[in-house]
């Protein structure tokens, strides 16, 4: 049984300034997308195929996905400050050593710790903003946080094309290990601890952890988040195939209609952060994945009907989005308020359920002949199994 630990009061001189937070955890997922446009160049140059090329984004990917599951227990036993600052070193060092990367082997490793060293501020944004605040006002934190760091997949391409076709593709990792040090310098100055001391005992940490894997209100809010959120990205990889191919536009206005949903992301997180404080927590995230919930719905009816159009396409999706930033701030406050105690953990497990969500996600919307018809299938589940999940944790005792 999992004991609920009430939250201490906040503590206004122990934060950290939440444009850090956002610049930090940006920087974990500016890396991810940043070098896809210069993999052909850098392939070029170093002798490598399609395949080795693209290992060095599945690789980081990977990496983002295992190490949230470390950072979260460390930062609860150490403190989050020498975690995210350790976090950030490992940062900006792979960041020069893919910069120097002789062969595509070297690159692959480098990105590997480029990753390790990069969701460190993921993990430990969220669970900063959570420390010594309470759920309303944590939720609304988070919200705004979002809406900053939403801006990342959308203008990461449009900063790697510009840098490699400038500069070339090494100066790509080059920026990015400038932005670690600016990062590591920023947060020795600005971030205190907030974790209440130095850390708890090591047995205690694991103690939480186990507690968390087996609470079903943790669970519950963590894989509802994850198929609320994450889930979108298997609309994201079938979005080329499903505008070009059975749509017949041409290649460069796919950007911009994923352009239009992520803006609907960033707008449902507005609205979120908005409503947080006059709207309860649960029913802000419930209700949130059932706008998705209807998105998906009328995405897939269009799928069906053989009515599929760029407006039928396009519309449904960003409700989706648009719910899901509703949701998502709802659902993280939600988990890190289960034990307070072990916010940096459940930061991490939440993190992990969400990428390893979206990566079965994406795998499904690859299967079948219709690309359309397979992504609508994959949101309008993952929007029942969210609403099911989210019934288990808000029905589940306090405790357990």
């Amino acid at each position: 049984m999992l004991r609920r630990i009430i939250a201490p009061p906040p503590v206004r001189a122990a934060r950290a300034p939440l444009w850090l937070l956002a610049l930090i955890t940006f920087s974990g997922t500016m890396a991810m997308h940043v070098f896809v446009p210069a993999l052909p160049q850098a392939g070029a140059e170093l002798g490598a195929a399609a395949g080795p090329m693209q290992q060095t984004v599945s690789v980081y990917i990977l990496g983002l996905a295992a190490g949230q599951l470390f950072y979260g227990p460390l930062s609860d036993h150490f403190g989050r400050r020498p975690v995210l600052i350790a976090g950030m070193l490992v940062y900006a060092a792979a960041g020069l050593a893919a910069a120097l990367a002789p062969t595509v082997q070297a690159l692959i490793a480098a990105r590997a710790f480029q990753a390790l060293g990069g969701c460190a501020g993921m993990v430990l944004g969220r669970a900063i903003v959570r420390d010594g605040a309470a759920p309303a006002e944590a939720a609304k934190r988070l919200a705004l946080m979002n809406l900053m760091v939403t801006v990342g997949p959308g203008i990461a391409p449009l900063i790697g094309t510009l840098l490699a076709e400038t500069a070339g593709w090494r100066a790509i990792f080059l920026a990015l290990a400038l932005l670690g040090l600016a990062n590591l310098g920023l947060g020795w100055r600005l971030v205190p601890e907030t974790s209440g001391g130095g850390g708890q005992g090591l047995h205690a940490v694991l103690r939480g952890y186990r507690q968390l894997l087996v609470s079903r209100r943790f669970l519950g809010f963590a894989i509802g988040g994850g198929c609320a959120t994450t889930a979108m990205y298997a609309y994201i990889a079938a979005a080329p195939f499903i505008l070009t191919h059975r749509l017949g536009r041409p290649a460069h206005e796919v950007g911009l209609y994923l352009a239009l949903n992520i803006l609907g992301l960033w707008l449902g997180s507005l609205t979120a952060s908005r409503l947080l404080g006059r709207v309860a927590l649960r029913r802000l995230m419930v209700g949130g994945n059932l706008v998705s919930g209807l998105g998906a719905a009328a995405f897939l009816a269009a799928a069906l009907a053989g009515w599929l159009s760029v407006p039928l396409v396009v519309l449904p999706m960003a409700a989706f989005t648009f719910g899901a930033g509703l949701a998502s701030p709802a659902a993280l406050t939600e988990a890190l308020g289960v034990n307070p105690l072990v916010a940096g953990s459940a930061s991490g497990l939440y993190g992990f359920a969400q990428m390893g969500i979206g990566a079965i996600c994406t795998s499904l919307a690859g299967l079948g002949g219709d690309p359309a018809l397979a992504a609508a299938v994959v949101l309008a589940g993952a929007a029942v199994l969210a609403q099911a999940a989210f019934r288990v944790a808000l029905r589940a005792p306090a405790r357990g």
